[in-house]
């Protein structure tokens, strides 16, 4: 009965447009102040306790490093070096626009920044080439969402903090799933520009590719300080993070020189309102997780599953099933923090690895990403593109039909998750 109330107050309160994070709040403060005897200071002591992990400083460091590569002028010479490796086969920019994503979300951490980043720059050079500009938002849109996936991902922290994960496994686990997805997309983009003979552009030479890759190369270093700090464990992901912050501001500034120190002071106040954002949506969640065991909800959910006989493969797909359709009203910060406390505990029971379920998610919150109504990726690309909402839904069809596919292998081979992540952390 208590699971009833507390789920259909917060619907009540997103439907009248209140923010998530804010509705979220006041469904734990309203549910635990008038129908608990959870004195007030246990509420507090949570508060702090929970968001006192050293894992969420990663959050605003990878935010920081994400805006100083984004303004730092790195996307522009990935892309120059993608464009020099595939662009003369069928849809040449189109799939350098995919393995630019796929390089940018290997730096960045966000799918938003990865959309705008390599979007505003290539989108109208691939009109310019003459391709139609919902092709190219599709690929862009779609491509963008490895943001997530493709490690380092705050989505990946957030979710850590939610289950007590390591972020270090999450990370290793999302490297091969990231690189097969921006290989079925690169497919998809590839097969549809050969059956509509898209533009293909002239074979680079090994010499423009070699400098191409060293105009680049400052930028796709910091992969390898990020994950090869991690891997070899000479700091952890979050010193990794405060690590990119620092390095992403030094080749912004004094390698690239695109962005001035004049500048810096903005990057830094839109890094600081994101990470307010965030940590504010994570506060509250904290206290909803924090209900949701009290109230045993988890646990007796866990315990029904386990009655009505619901087996691996079922209960996979129901939790996919779910996820989809919160990805129709919430953005997947919140999806992580509110679904993870109630899910993560009957995953566990069902043994399902929790490193293997955290993958799930986030391909999960890929997709969702990437369609209506509340798809961020789909917003962030209309306001590049200049279309609308339903142009783009039916642009990204054939992407996210890929990427649906995709969800279902990650789901039922695991192993999809675990080899990079099993080699790395045997060898530690």
């Amino acid at each position: 009965m208590s699971a009833l109330f507390i789920f259909a107050l917060l619907i009540v309160l997103m439907l009248t447009g209140m923010p998530i994070s804010i509705a979220l709040g006041l469904t734990v403060l309203s549910f635990l102040f008038t129908m608990t005897d959870v004195p007030v200071e246990a509420v507090a002591l949570k508060l702090f306790t929970g968001i006192e992990k050293f894992e969420i400083m990663a959050i605003p460091f990878f935010i920081l490093a994400g805006n100083f590569l984004t303004h730092g002028g790195v996307a522009r010479r990935m892309i120059q070096f993608a464009t020099s490796m595939v662009g003369h086969w069928h849809g040449g920019l189109a799939l350098a626009g995919v393995l630019a994503c796929a390089l940018f979300a290997a730096v960045s951490g966000s799918s938003p920044a990865t959309v705008v980043a390599i979007g505003s720059i290539i989108l109208p050079a691939m009109v310019k080439q003459g391709y139609p500009k919902s092709f190219g938002a599709g690929v862009i849109t779609t491509s963008g969402a490895l943001g997530i996936l493709i490690p380092p991902s705050i989505v990946m922290v957030m979710y850590s903090v939610s289950t007590n994960t390591s972020v270090g496994k999450l990370f290793m686990a999302g490297v091969i799933p990231g690189l097969m997805l921006a290989a079925l997309l690169g497919l998809t983009t590839w097969i549809l520009a050969r059956k509509h003979n898209y533009p293909r552009m002239d074979k680079a030479s090994w010499t423009e590719r070699w400098l191409a890759f060293r105009r680049s190369a400052w930028g796709l270093l910091l992969i390898v300080i990020v994950m090869g700090g991690i891997y070899s464990g000479i700091f952890t992901p979050t010193e990794a993070a405060a690590m990119a912050a620092v390095y992403a501001f030094i080749i912004a500034v004094f390698v690239y020189k695109d962005l001035n120190l004049q500048q810096v002071p903005k990057v830094l106040l839109d890094s600081a309102a994101m990470s307010a954002m965030l940590l504010y949506i994570i506060t509250n969640a904290v206290l909803f997780s924090f209900l949701m065991t009290s109230e045993g909800i988890p646990q007796a959910m866990a315990g029904w599953i386990m009655d009505k006989g619901f087996g691996l493969v079922s209960f996979l797909l129901v939790v996919n099933l779910l996820l989809l359709l919160a990805g129709n009203v919430m953005e997947p910060s919140s999806i992580v923090l509110i679904m993870a406390p109630i899910l993560f505990p009957v995953a566990i029971a069902l043994g399902v690895d929790p490193v293997h379920f955290g993958i799930i998610m986030v391909v999960n919150m890929e997709i969702g990403m990437c369609h209506p109504p509340v798809g961020l990726n789909l917003y962030v690309a209309s306001s590049i593109t200049k279309m609308g909402i339903t142009e783009l839904t039916v642009a990204v069809l054939p992407w996210l039909c890929t990427m649906l596919v995709f969800l279902l292998l990650i789901t039922y081979v695991p192993q999809t998750s675990f080899w990079l992540k099993n080699l790395v952390f045997i060898r530690l």
